[in-house]
């Protein structure tokens, strides 16, 4: 098969690619070089949301794996305008190029962030969609437009909403990373572990190979898979307490804990309920919490 991933410099873009090109033929798209051995040549760098014909790359591609965003919610809240020009523009035009290519099958990843603020906790599929940031509002309006291709154009549409992402090439410099990604830097540099608001909040937090795991599923199985949205989680609830202390223990019980002020709007539960993937796909998660943060503390 022939597979495009955009966004392949990134976290999720880099292992995706790294897994499909030993078995398949994969062209990974980024603006910026890919650090990461094993992906970079695979990967072009090249600006999906300013290249207004990508049909070079698109070509009779059987699948366009679209990962390529900003991925910040902060940075969303700062800079909303940057955040559209990335995540709903770039979508577009990633998606105006899978139609006019004969792509076969576009597999938009999304975010939990669509949900917002949990009516209830797990959240399965057909949960409102009430995003409370910019970059919320951008990946559901990601969602909506790969939905609208399907509808006006016949183009074949898979999305997945991965909840909380984790892994090593989660960048520890980043003012954006991810609190394991953070919580991890500063126990390996003997800082306080800073928890904000009192810690009680919960998290579904996957590892990237279980993310991996699933898009292989959708496009092994896309006779089931093809126009359903999949959550990509675990199905599990960590609090930020207990991230925190497992963290600490297994940093050799040094790092301390310190409560900051709680952020502005922050959601108190997030959960995702797996059991479409599970029953349509046969996904089950595969990396416990303990075994993630073992592999990030080494």
């Amino acid at each position: 098969m022939k597979i495009i991933v955009t966004g392949s410099s990134g976290q999720v873009g880099s292992y995706l690619v790294e897994h499909f090109s030993k078995e398949h033929g994969v062209i990974g798209l980024d603006n910026r070089p890919c650090p990461f051995p094993a992906a970079a040549e695979f990967s072009k760098k090249i600006d999906i949301a300013k290249t207004r014909d990508l049909g070079t790359y698109f070509k009779d591609a059987d699948w366009i794996i679209h990962t390529a965003a900003q991925v910040s919610v902060e940075r969303s809240l700062k800079d909303p305008i940057f955040d559209a020009k990335n995540n709903v523009i770039g979508t577009v035009n990633v998606l105006w190029n899978a139609f006019m290519s004969e792509a076969r099958n576009f597999l938009y990843v999304s975010s939990a962030a669509v949900y917002g603020n949990p009516v209830k906790v797990p959240l399965p599929e057909e949960h409102p969609t009430n995003p409370m940031s910019p970059y919320g509002a951008s990946k559901l309006c990601g969602e909506k437009y790969a939905l609208a291709f399907a509808a006006a154009y016949g183009l074949s549409a898979t999305i997945i909403r991965p909840f909380n992402i984790y892994s090593s090439r989660a960048d520890p410099e980043s003012p954006y990373s991810g609190v394991i990604t953070k919580f991890v830097k500063w126990a390996k540099e003997g800082k306080p572990l800073l928890i904000e608001g009192d810690g009680k909040q919960t998290r579904d937090f996957v590892h990237m190979t279980d993310v991996v795991r699933l898009v292989d599923l959708v496009i092994k199985k896309s006779k089931v898979s093809v126009g359903r949205t999949f959550n990509c989680g675990t199905g599990e609830r960590s609090t930020i307490l207990e991230l925190a202390d497992a963290i600490r223990i297994l940093s050799g019980g040094e790092a301390q804990v310190k409560h900051v002020d709680p952020r502005v709007g922050d959601i108190k539960h997030s959960c995702a309920d797996i059991t479409n993937a599970g029953e349509i796909l046969g996904y089950s998660p595969s990396v416990p919490l303990g075994k993630g943060l073992k592999e990030m503390m080494a």
